[in-house]
C-alpha cells in the first residue's frame, strides 16, 4: 500500500478528546473537507495537528497519523519502540494518562447506551507494569534484501507493508529471545521467510517458551503445552489456542470476580479452558460452557479432580442452563452477548450476574436491557493491555428485589 502524502492543514487541527478506538478526534477547519471529523494516531487531547498522512479518507470522515502538532500534552511521552504505532499506539501517553482514559472510555460507552449506573465507576486497575508483560507475541517475517536476511516484523497501521524489528517492550523477554533464535536459524539454513505465514510464541510464568513457525498452506503444527497457576491452581493450554495474555492483572480480576459469588451453584458461560469458573468457584455446584473443540479438551483436563461439570456447546445453545438460584458468569468476545442469552437471563432472572468484557461498547450494549431486572453492584475497568486502547470492564449485576 502506498502511503499518501503528508497534508499541512491551512489551520491546525486541535484534538478535542480521544476515541475508543484510540485516536485523538479533531474537526478539519479549513479546505474542501471543513467540518469532517478526523481520527489521528499520535495526537493527544489539547494538541494542535499541523501535518498529518491519511490512511483512509471516507465521504464523512479520515483516519490519519499526525507527523507533527503543536502545543503538545504534558502528558507525552517517547515511545519505547520504533514499531509502537502497529503494535502498540498509547506508548505516546503517561501510563496514569492512559489508565484514565480507559475508565473514561468505558463511562462514554455506557452514557452512549443512556446507561447511569447506580455506583461510580472504580479507577483503573493495572499491577503497574507497562511494558513486558505480554505472554503471547505473533510475528511476521520480514527479508531485507540489502542484508539478505529475514527479521521478526509487524504490520504497520493502516497498510499490508512490514516493518522489520530488532527489539520489542510489550512481550515476555523471553519470547523475544526465542523469535531471534529462530530466525537466526533460519538465515542460518537460508530459508525463505515467504515460506511462512507467521512465528506464534508463548511463555509461562517460569519462562518456558512453546510454538514455533506457522507455514503457509499447511497445517498448523501441534506445539507443546504450557502450564500456569492461577490463584494456586494449575491449568494447561496450547500456545496457539485461547489464554490470558496478562496472568498478573487477570489474577486481580479473578480475585474480585471471586468476592461475588453469591450462591451455591455457578455457570460459567464462553469458559474457555476454564481458568474463571475454576478459579473462583470450584467447590461449588459449578458448570462451565464452551464451544470450541480444542478449548473444551483442555478444560476437561483442567476439571480433573473437581465436581465441576463441562459442557461443550455454545452458549446460545445451552440455554437451559442458567437457572434462578444461580450466579452467572460470562465473559463473551468482542461481539457481545447472543440476544438469545440475554433474553434467557431476563427470563430466568439469576441472582447475580458476573459479566467480564473485552469490549465496553457491546458490554454496555448488553446491560441496557439487563438493568430493568438488576443493579449495577459495582464497575471496574482492568488494564489486562497497558499502551493499547483495549480496556477489560467487570460490571457484577444483582437481581432487583432479591
Amino acid at each position: 500500500m502506498k502511503r499518501s502524502p503528508l497534508i499541512t492543514p491551512q489551520i491546525p487541527v486541535p484534538v478535542e478528546k480521544l476515541i475508543p478506538g484510540g485516536q485523538g478526534l479533531g474537526t478539519l477547519k479549513s479546505g474542501v473537507h471543513s467540518g469532517q471529523k478526523a481520527f489521528f494516531w499520535c495526537a493527544l487531547p489539547g494538541e494542535l495537528v499541523t501535518e498529518y498522512q491519511i490512511l483512509k479518507h471516507k465521504s464523512n470522515y479520515l483516519e490519519a497519523i499526525a507527523t507533527r502538532v503543536e502545543n503538545t500534552s504534558e502528558h507525552r511521552t517517547k515511545p519505547k519502540d520504533l514499531h509502537y504505532l502497529a503494535t502498540s499506539p498509547w506508548q505516546i501517553m503517561d501510563f496514569d494518562y492512559e489508565n484514565q482514559w480507559k475508565k473514561d472510555l468505558l463511562a462514554e460507552a455506557l452514557r452512549q447506551e443512556h446507561i447511569v449506573p447506580e455506583t461510580p465507576i472504580s479507577s483503573t486497575i493495572t499491577d503497574g507494569k507497562a511494558y513486558f508483560y505480554r505472554n503471547k507475541m505473533e510475528y511476521s517475517l520480514y527479508f531485507d534484501h540489502e542484508k539478505q536476511q529475514i527479521f521478526p516484523a509487524f504490520h504497520t497501521r493502516g497498510a499490508h507493508r512490514k516493518i522489520p524489528i530488532s527489539s520489542s517492550h510489550l512481550e515476555k523477554p523471553e519470547i523475544f529471545s526465542k523469535a531471534t533464535a529462530i530466525i537466526a536459524d533460519l538465515n542460518a539454513r537460508r530459508e525463505e521467510a515467504r515460506k511462512y505465514q507467521s512465528l506464534i510464541l508463548r511463555a509461562n510464568a517460569k519462562a518456558e517458551v512453546s510454538g514455533g513457525l506457522l507455514e503457509n498452506n499447511r497445517p498448523h503444527p501441534v506445539f507443546d503445552l504450557l502450564t500456569d497457576d492461577i490463584l494456586g491452581h494449575t491449568y494447561s493450554y496450547s500456545p496457539n489456542g485461547f489464554f490470558q495474555i496478562n496472568l498478573p492483572v487477570y489474577e486481580l480480576t479473578l480475585k474480585e470476580i471471586a468476592q461475588n459469588i453469591s450462591t451455591s451453584h455457578v455457570l460459567d458461560l464462553y469458559s474457555g479452558v476454564g481458568t474463571i469458573g475454576l478459579s473462583v468457584a470450584r467447590d461449588k455446584n459449578l458448570t462451565l460452557v464452551e464451544s470450541n473443540q480444542s478449548a473444551y479438551q483442555e478444560l476437561v483436563k483442567n476439571c480433573t479432580g473437581t465436581s465441576a461439570n463441562p459442557v461443550l456447546a455454545r452458549s446460545e445453545d445451552a440455554l437451559d442452563f442458567i437457572q434462578h438460584n444461580q450466579t452467572v458468569i460470562v465473559d463473551p468476545p468482542r461481539a457481545g452477548l447472543d440476544e438469545t442469552v440475554i433474553s434467557r437471563l431476563l427470563e430466568k432472572n439469576p441472582e447475580r450476574i458476573i459479566y467480564l468484557s473485552c469490549n465496553p461498547s457491546t458490554q454496555a450494549r448488553d446491560l441496557r436491557p439487563l438493568i430493568d431486572a438488576y443493579n449495577v453492584k459495582s464497575i471496574t475497568p482492568y488494564n489486562f493491555f497497558p499502551r493499547t486502547p483495549h480496556c477489560e470492564s467487570l460490571v457484577i449485576l444483582d437481581r432487583r428485589n432479591k
